[in-house]
């Protein structure tokens, strides 16, 4: 029954030329379909639809018949006007506005052009609109829709384009644009440089500037074997009179090493060693470098404000070609600043965070760039939640705060330019419902106009058509199937409903509900929030072993929000055990100060909050039995596992730790910087479970394959060493040929099966999943 609600409440829409009518599929029990025609304009659904008749009414409505030969998502002909025999995109030579499609796809385009490319989609009415800008050697990913046209051209040329029309079926290879595709059909490159201006090469470390008559100039010349110019980092200014070129000292050469204890191919063991920086290693210095190229030579700069970067991103020139702009993140993540390097070589900021703690660049860096205008849409937790504001580069004021509230901002899904309006993803903006929630609102730049679009007390996630004037809005609860709604793309009123919510048939099922639970954390104030789930047999009659299954990373959060199966909990549930799910403090999408508690503190994982909770959610069930609590995670969850047994061994009694990071020092440096700091200080001692192994309580399951390329095996080694040392007594599960997470394997998952029955249900006998 679970498999069938979730399976048919999925609505893939294919719609219509016209763009007000679509169609979609059901899958009934079996292998039976059900095809539904929808009328947004006239607010009608019909279901009941077999091929035969659904071509019928397509043909009525469309006015010719169209062959349905199959079913599925991006099999629909009748969409697009061009080539629709190859599945492939295909260039154009004329521009078209792009037709009504059937279904999304994913394009890529590769820039081997000698200068960045604008990327403009070409809209319903034959007008571009602006989807980004890619720069030399790199990849710009995007959504679109079968048949759309896109216009690729260069930044400071748009003479100088191409016109792609999308594939009918994704493409996973890059569509490659190069200089010859853009100067002609024929794609023949001249022999000589006439474009008027020169080019700029890097040839054995050394920047060569070729000009118009064939005459060749060192710009800049480099003997040195640490200090390098990359040639796939040059942004030459819209007149091409200017050149940044970056220069970059090379990252620390470190290599983490494996071995392979049981290759498949031979007997001896085999080595492999791959490029690993952990945190505090030199990371790469880059330095961008301007050059004037009518003067042929370097214009002085001063690097003060952006000296120790972790890393700097590329924004770009500006539309008029005076400023060169670039984000600086410093190492240790405290400041992180937008700043512009003049045509005369004047360095200043035009946008800048600072914190006490971190600024979360891996997962809130959300900036959009308006050039015409030159605006940036920047986000920022500054006021405590993470929220938009709107930036003037030419003055490098802000102009105002977009959005506020106690309330975040998770992410921005469309942004129009002309008429000043920005959707986003929202997290905890209707009063009342789990602040992970997440709703799709809309909000003008100057801050006004605040509308939410979505409605239903669940998670929504969402579809637009293909010329965004009407949504598909999905939600539901762990505890609630799907509901989908098709409601007006601007206003968000609802037009009607796709799909009811079967809570009542599932009631009438029996079916076994994860229950959600909250109560205040360790403060007593701020609200915490999880799910139970049940064994199918369950009696409250009976008292059960309490299993939390544990990944507090700081990049995010992890409790089940939207509705499925949760195969994999409830197997563990059927077993005979309460398990148990939520996220503490420390972790992401919450307030900064929420968050800020992993900051130098990875080995707190939120505990005194999932202690509380627990122990809370006992005192009104009590067929929870707070004496026989485990713990099991993977990865930075492996790591919390550990810790729970060092620093609250006298609350959980079992912990399975698979493929942890036992010592942040042991572990990728991105991760481990970014919350805990830079540079390495006594904080990664005081985090390390090997550290502080002598304090371990109760019964540990450490599980590590060989074969670990994203956390260092050494790290679950060197906490078993220092186990060793200090006299306790733990498991141990090597898995050959094991990679990162073994442990959710049949194997793993069976040796934790009866790891946890002897520990926690007291039964001696093995057990086999």
């Amino acid at each position: 029954m679970e498999n069938y609600v979730i399976e048919s409440s999925k609505v893939i829409p294919h719609w219509l030329p016209g763009g007000d009518i679509f169609w979609y599929q059901l899958k009934l029990p079996g292998s039976g379909h059900d095809s539904v025609l929808v009328n947004a304009l006239k607010a009608t659904r019909q279901g009941g639809f077999a091929e035969d008749t659904l071509g019928q009414e397509v043909e009525r409505l469309m006015g010719r018949w169209i062959d349905l030969k199959s079913l599925t998502e991006g099999d629909m002909e009748w969409n697009n006007p061009l080539d629709n025999a190859n599945l492939k995109g295909r260039f154009l030579n004329t521009e078209v506005a792009s037709p009504y499609a059937a279904s999304e796809v994913s394009i890529q385009f590769l820039n081997r052009c000698s200068s960045p490319v604008t990327i403009e989609w070409i809209d319903h009415s034959c007008e571009p609109v602006w989807r980004g800008v890619i720069e030399v050697g790199k990849i710009g990913h995007f959504t679109t829709w079968n048949g759309h046209i896109w216009r690729i051209h260069v930044k400071e040329d748009p003479n100088l384009k191409v016109l792609y029309a999308a594939p009918k079926e994704e493409d996973k290879d890059a569509i490659v644009i190069d200089d010859n595709l853009l100067r002609g059909e024929d794609g023949a490159r001249k022999s000589k440089n006439d474009t008027g201006f020169p080019l700029i090469s890097i040839r054995n470390g050394t920047v060569w500037s070729t000009y118009e008559d064939g005459d060749e100039q060192i710009l800049a010349n480099n003997d040195s074997e640490t200090e390098l110019y990359d040639e796939e980092r040059i942004y030459i200014s819209p007149d091409r009179q200017f050149a940044v070129i970056w220069q970059y000292t090379p990252e620390h050469d470190h290599k983490m090493h494996l071995v392979e204890s049981s290759p498949t191919e031979q007997l001896q063991p085999k080595v492999k060693s791959i490029h690993y920086l952990k945190a505090g290693h030199q990371v790469r210095v880059d330095r961008p470098r301007l050059f004037d190229l009518s003067q042929r030579k370097e214009i002085p700069t001063d690097d003060a404000l952006f000296r120790n970067p972790y890393a700097l991103t590329n924004v770009g020139w500006n539309k008029s070609g005076e400023e060169y702009r670039f984000i600086f993140n410093e190492r240790g993540h405290q400041h992180l600043r937008v700043i512009g390097i003049s045509v005369h070589g004047r360095v200043r900021v035009l946008v800048e965070e600072s914190t006490k703690t971190f600024i979360d660049y891996s997962t809130k860096l959300n900036r959009h760039l308006i050039s015409d205008t030159e605006e940036i849409i920047w986000a920022s937790e500054r006021d405590g939640w993470n929220h938009l504001y709107l930036y003037d580069l030419r003055q490098g004021v802000l102009k105002n705060q977009v959005t506020t509230g106690n309330w975040l901002v998770k992410a921005v899904s469309r942004v129009d330019e002309k008429t000043r309006q920005i959707w986003f993803s929202g997290c905890g903006m209707v009063k009342g419902q789990d602040p992970y929630y997440a709703q799709l609102a809309r909000i003008n730049f100057d801050g006004s106009g605040l509308t939410i679009l979505t409605d239903g007390n669940g998670t929504h996630s969402w579809k637009w058509s293909p010329d965004y004037r009407y949504l598909i809005d999905t939600w539901s609860r762990v505890n609630c199937p799907p509901e989908v709604v098709l409601r007006d793309g601007n206003t968000g009123a609802k037009i009607l409903t796709l799909q009811e919510s079967q809570l009542a048939r599932l009631a009438d099922s029996q079916w076994n509900a994860p229950e959600i639970f909250s109560t205040p954390g360790r403060d007593g104030v701020t609200m915490i929030h999880g799910i139970i789930i049940r064994p199918a047999n369950f009696d409250a009659n009976n008292k059960y072993p309490i299993l939390e299954e544990i990944y507090a990373g700081p990049q995010g959060y992890y409790t089940p929000k939207a509705f499925s199966n949760y195969s994999w909990y409830r197997g563990w549930a059927d077993r005979g055990y309460v398990v148990v799910k939520l996220d503490g403090m420390g972790t992401n999408w919450r307030s900064k100060a929420f968050h800020d508690v992993c900051y130098k503190n990875i080995h707190d994982a939120g505990f005194p909050d999932r202690i509380k909770w627990i122990r809370e959610a006992a005192a009104t069930r009590p067929w929870m039995d707070l004496e026989r609590v485990g713990i099991m995670g993977t990865s930075a969850g492996g790591q919390s596992a550990g810790a729970a047994l060092i620093h609250h061994g006298d609350f959980y009694k079992a912990a399975a730790a698979d493929s942890g990071c036992h010592d942040n020092r042991m572990d990728k440096i991105w991760w481990n910087e970014q919350w805990m700091g830079w540079p390495v200080d006594k904080s990664y001692e005081d985090a390390s479970n090997v550290f502080n192994a002598e304090k371990l309580q109760g019964n540990l399951m450490l599980i590590v394959g060989d074969l670990d390329d994203n956390v260092d095996p050494s790290s679950t080694f060197q906490f078993a060493n220092a186990l060793n040392k200090a006299g306790k007594i733990y498991e141990m599960l090597l898995i050959p040929g094991g990679k990162h997470g073994c442990g959710h394997g049949q194997y793993g998952q069976m040796r934790q099966a009866d790891f946890f029955q002897r520990h926690l249900q007291k039964k001696q006998q093995f057990s086999c999943i």
